[in-house]
């Protein structure tokens, strides 16, 4: 794409009509504008949870889904005027549910021309622009493709360039321009931008096509262009976090950065934020430069809240200033779906319905997931097994032990006495990845674990244990604490971080510091996703790009049963001061 078609598609104006109200008693004419935001939707489409294979909720009450948003951004049209408002979204779209898995790798829209059920849904709604989020990448560049051209509302990211000539790979921005009645129209300008992370989390599918740039020096190069065509509000959708902290190494630009956009950019009125899943109504950030202050808001995931950002503007000198703004998030539980989505969806919501719902295999027993962040269970070496099993039918001359490492994604996978299901098995493995192994020597997996060790909060003598206190310690997710099968271990949480591994053994012997070791990981651990130490400089003896997730469903339907006695091994455990704490 060149940089003249870029700056020109991305400065297309879009014309609707805005009202103005009445004037202030100062005689100069005021507008107000609304933009409405959504970020990390992750596909959810209806209020659906297609692990449980009944309708979503949680114990706060919240619903998912654009049915439901959908019903809240007509409620706002018709209050605010549809002609004086815009609706935009913050990234994580074409991922996170079976719905998004199925139409990318079980009948993929690349190979049968179907809309994507995510451009479907959006473009009914009316979206105006929407941003690109990290896991956009997941599928690869030729299913992003596919979706990006099917959807009428333009698709940006100002920081994701082409890898050799450094030109933008999408639209960085658009202006969308609403006419004011009997007065100058009014144009609001959006910059999107996504997470240089992209780099890390799908190296596979970008490394050598695309780089990410850092969201605040992108920010510099490109407000400037926009206040230059004549933007009069300036909101950046970013798919970052605000607390200007990454979960990798220094090497790439700061992940959560957009409060750091917000204070060092002169020229930006409001940023729409996604990808820490968190709900921020308001915030405002101060402007280093000017002095101004910025809007922060965030609506939550997967379509729980909506973002309402209103602008006041008034006439001064000739051009229209933002005089006042404010932000709000209302809850999407306080609306129905809207019938017009859901009749809509519901062709390809059925068909999904009908693959999560195929069984797979038998289970001798009910094996849960909800001690597996404390305690060493079955359902979690199910995972471990299909792992090491499929490395080692790949490495037929390899006479190394072969370890596995995986975490617990979901508290809440069960896989029920009686008939597995696809749904049982994608709710255990709730991520995309695929399947690698490395070679990593004994004083290296200790320091591994080591690491993977700081998720527990320390623990005192004699201190009760609780468990809903015991993990997570820093704010690291469940996903990040990595158990290890192989070789066994003790974690005495009584110790401080980095003190805490003990009795580590292979086959009874303690573990040599330069024995090697083959480790089966994932995707997303090998490219430095948690900050892991080791792995991604490890030599790789395994890539073959297998889907976890789909490994585990194959090898459940291949043996037709799933008892622990083929698998569970309990080979770690929490210690105290050397007494197992369970």
């Amino acid at each position: 794409m060149q940089t003249k078609k870029l700056a020109v598609g991305a400065a297309a104006l879009i014309a609707v009509a805005l009202v103005a109200p009445p004037a202030h008693a100062t005689g100069g004419k005021t507008v107000t504008v609304t933009v409405m935001g959504t970020s990390d939707l992750h596909s959810n489409v209806l209020n659906w949870d297609y692990y449980l294979d009944a309708p979503f909720s949680d114990r706060a009450g919240n619903v998912v889904g654009l049915a439901k948003v959908s019903s809240l951004v007509n409620k706002v049209r018709a209050e605010r005027g549809a002609e004086r408002t815009l609706l935009f979204d913050s990234g994580d779209t074409i991922q996170g549910t079976p719905l998004a898995y199925y139409y990318a790798k079980v009948e993929p829209i690349t190979r049968t021309g179907q809309t994507h059920p995510m451009a479907k849904a959006m473009n009914a709604i009316g979206y105006d622009a929407v941003t690109l989020g990290n896991h956009e990448f997941n599928y690869g560049l030729p299913l992003l493709a596919t979706w990006v051209r099917q959807m009428k509302a333009p698709v940006l990211g100002a920081n994701a360039v082409h890898a050799r000539t450094g030109v933008p790979a999408y639209k960085p921005f658009v202006i969308k321009t609403m006419k004011v009645k009997g007065d100058k129209p009014v144009r609001v300008g959006v910059l999107g931008l996504t997470n240089p992370g992209v780099a890390i989390w799908d190296k596979a599918n970008v490394e050598g096509k695309l780089r990410f740039t850092g969201l605040v020096d992108s920010a510099k190069k490109w407000v400037p262009v926009i206040k230059g065509l004549g933007a009069d509000v300036v909101v950046v959708t970013a798919h970052a976090g605000d607390n200007g902290m990454s979960s990798y190494g220094g090497d790439l630009p700061v992940e959560n950065a957009s409060a750091m956009v917000a204070e060092q950019v002169p020229g930006i009125d409001a940023v729409l934020f996604g990808h820490a899943h968190n709900e921020v109504a308001q915030r405002f950030v101060t402007n280093k430069v000017t002095g101004e202050q910025v809007l922060l808001t965030e609506p939550s995931k997967w379509g729980q809240r909506l973002s309402v950002i209103d602008f006041q503007l008034a006439k001064q000198r000739g051009k229209w200033t933002v005089t006042g703004k404010s932000s709000t998030t209302l809850n999407t539980n306080t609306v129905e779906d809207d019938p017009k989505i859901v009749n809509l969806l519901k062709p390809q919501h059925d068909t999904t319905v009908g693959y999560v719902n195929k069984v797979v295999a038998q289970s001798s027993e009910s094996l849960a997931a909800t001690e597996s962040p404390y305690k060493d269970t079955p359902i979690l070496d199910y995972i471990q097994q299909v792992q090491v099993e499929t490395v080692k039918q790949a490495l037929p001359g390899n006479e190394l032990p072969v370890l596995s490492i995986a975490a617990p994604f979901s508290r809440t996978a069960v896989f029920p006495a009686g008939d597995i299901r696809v749904r049982d098995v994608a709710g255990l493995y709730v991520f995309d990845n695929t399947l690698m192994a490395v070679k990593l020597n004994g004083a290296q997996i200790k320091e591994y674990l080591e690491y993977s060790a700081k998720y527990f909060n320390q623990l005192a003598p004699g201190d009760p244990v609780n468990v809903d206190t015991l993990t997570n310690a820093g704010n690291t997710p469940d996903y990040n604490y990595d158990q290890l099968s192989g070789v066994s271990y003790d974690i005495d949480v009584a110790k401080p971080v980095g003190q805490r591994i003990a009795n580590l053994a292979y086959d009874g012997v303690p573990v040599a510091p330069d024995k090697e070791f083959v480790v089966a990981v994932n995707n997303y651990r090998q490219s430095g996703g948690g900050g892991f130490p080791h792995v991604t400089g490890a030599e790789v003896v395994y890539n073959a790009q297998v889907e976890i997730r789909q490994a585990l469903i194959e090898y459940a339907t291949a043996k037709g049963t799933i008892d622990p006695a083929d698998f569970a091994a309990p080979n770690w455990r929490l210690t105290r001061d050397g007494a197992p704490l369970f």
